[in-house]
């Protein structure tokens, strides 16, 4: 007979409550469980996925990019915040190399570029291609001294310096100088139709006395058409976060990613529960109380309530799930990843703070019980890792188009610029043990495709639990209306393909 708690409102309820399944004597993960499914009376395109990442920055869709040198740099993190979700810039970077990174994130989209890039007619075209390689705009207004809130005589435009070769040439000679423009005050609406009409790229803003105070970008209105449910801040400027280590030489690092907009510090520890953690949190929350920090990782709910405690906005689960990681074999520590999200989430509830359920995850049905079982989202690296947005090149291997994919606890990513090797403790130390291994996976296209398609699935999975958004799922598990049932391994085997003589798969899977 199926167990059935005290408390429970219904008489005829098949399989366990999530307090029941995780009560086992030993960890489960994403594999182990399924969820038994509720009643629908709405379609999957009712299903709302909006989210906490942290304490107080929300997002339409429940996927954080990993901090990982292959996986996460401003390209990654840009298109993760127009499609909803947020990126995570890894810190195997120089500090002025990540803040960078992180500028180009804030600058990409805006309403009103209240601090646009300004140069002189001094300046050359090989200036404007170093904006062009940093930030990925070429569109650039020319001042009288090459400053904000002086006279603007200018602007240049690609369509200025496409084909000349003399990339030494003084703006001056290059530079449109018939602008249109638009008076401070002007409403976003007004903006937006003055650049309708006048087909211009861009649209500077100025005072009285024709000095510039801010720039609209004709591709930040296809932006926000195109994209209108991208993840922003109060300034309608892209969000995105930053890994950072504990290491006292940090410290300036946080600085520079704090005084270049940065939104969540994720302080990136393979094992969050330490003084070092500890004493950085309560620093951070003293220093840039406006600032949302994210802890971890954490497996346990010790772990994790010392991580609040301390001033953590976000908890981020997992200890050796990873698809690249080997912390559990090496270290012996570590936990299954379902059981260490339940427990975490269990106790943060308490406090408010959202998990983040990161490693482990492969397919739609992963992530769809990571979210069952107390996750408010879900970080992604293998995921994530060989599509057109992840830092490196494409390469062969028998016929097979792949990038490169390497835990941060590799060999290879602790010799890099120190990200790796701070993660796991190791900068100093003469002998280092990897904890991941370097790799390949196969090219997955562009995430503008991808991501509709791994959140379309989780619409459809939380449509069969019966929950129409993630606050509902929550509250399901809790009052455990939200029912589970064990998986043997013969249930696991029928659950996916088998029978078959071939079959072409779908775009992801096991």
């Amino acid at each position: 007979m199926a167990h059935r708690s005290s408390g429970n409102p219904s008489t005829n309820m098949d399989g366990f409550s999530a307090q029941t399944i995780f009560s086992k004597d030993q960890g489960i993960t994403y594999k182990d469980f399924l969820v038994l499914p509720g009643y629908i009376d709405f379609a999957p395109q009712d299903v709302s996925l909006e989210t906490c990442i942290t304490r107080n920055v929300k997002a339409k869709l429940p996927i954080i990019s990993s901090p990982m040198d292959t996986v996460t740099e401003s390209r990654m993190a840009i298109t993760m915040a127009l499609l909803g979700g947020i990126g995570i810039i890894h810190n195997n970077l120089s500090m002025e190399d990540q803040a960078a990174q992180v500028e180009r994130v804030k600058r990409f989209e805006n309403g009103f570029i209240t601090d646009p890039i300004v140069l002189s007619p001094q300046n050359t075209i090989a200036d404007i291609d170093a904006i062009a390689e940093r930030y990925g705009f070429h569109g650039v207004p020319i001042t009288e001294d090459g400053t904000l809130r002086t006279k603007v005589v200018g602007i240049v435009a690609n369509r200025d310096i496409d084909f000349e070769k003399n990339r030494k040439l003084p703006l001056s000679q290059v530079m449109t100088t018939e602008l249109v423009t638009a008076k401070k005050g002007v409403s976003l609406i007004e903006a937006n139709e003055i650049l309708r009409k006048s087909k211009k790229g861009k649209l500077p803003i100025i005072d009285k006395d024709g000095k510039l105070v801010a720039l609209m970008s004709r591709t930040d209105l296809q932006k926000n058409h195109e994209y209108p449910f991208s993840t922003k801040d109060e300034q309608k400027r892209l969000r995105v976060g930053a890994a950072v280590s504990t290491h006292p030489h940090d410290r300036e690092r946080i600085e520079i990613l704090v005084s270049r907009g940065v939104d969540i510090l994720v302080v990136d520890s393979a094992q969050g529960y330490s003084k070092f953690q500890i004493d950085l949190l309560k620093e951070l929350k003293k220093k840039y109380p406006n600032v949302d920090v994210m802890a971890g990782n954490v497996v346990t709910r010790e772990q994790g309530e010392a991580l609040i405690k301390a001033g953590a906005d976000a908890l981020r689960i997992g200890m050796g799930p990873g698809s690249i990681c080997i912390t559990q074999d090496t270290m012996a520590c570590g936990r299954a990843q379902a059981t260490a999200v339940y427990y975490t989430a269990l106790m943060a509830r308490k406090y408010k703070i959202p998990v983040i359920a990161d490693g482990g995850i492969v397919n739609i049905g992963d992530i769809a019980k990571a979210l069952a079982v107390g996750a408010s989202s879900v970080m992604c690296g293998s995921l994530f890792a060989g599509s057109k947005e992840a830092p490196g090149d494409y390469f062969y291997e028998n016929g097979v188009r792949l990038k490169k994919f390497r835990g941060m606890a590799s060999i290879e990513a602790m010799e890099g610029s120190g990200g790796g090797a701070k993660r796991y403790n190791a900068e100093d130390q003469k002998i280092r043990v990897a904890q991941g291994v370097s790799g390949a996976v196969v090219d997955k296209g562009s995430l503008l495709e991808f991501i509709p398609y791994l959140m379309q699935g989780v619409r459809h999975a939380l449509q069969d639990m019966g929950c129409r958004d993630i606050p509902a799922l929550h509250q399901a598990l809790y009052s455990e209306k939200l029912r589970f049932e064990p998986r043997s391994l013969a249930a696991q085997a029928q659950g996916g393909v088998h029978g078959l003589y071939s079959y072409k798969k779908p775009i992801i899977g096991d």
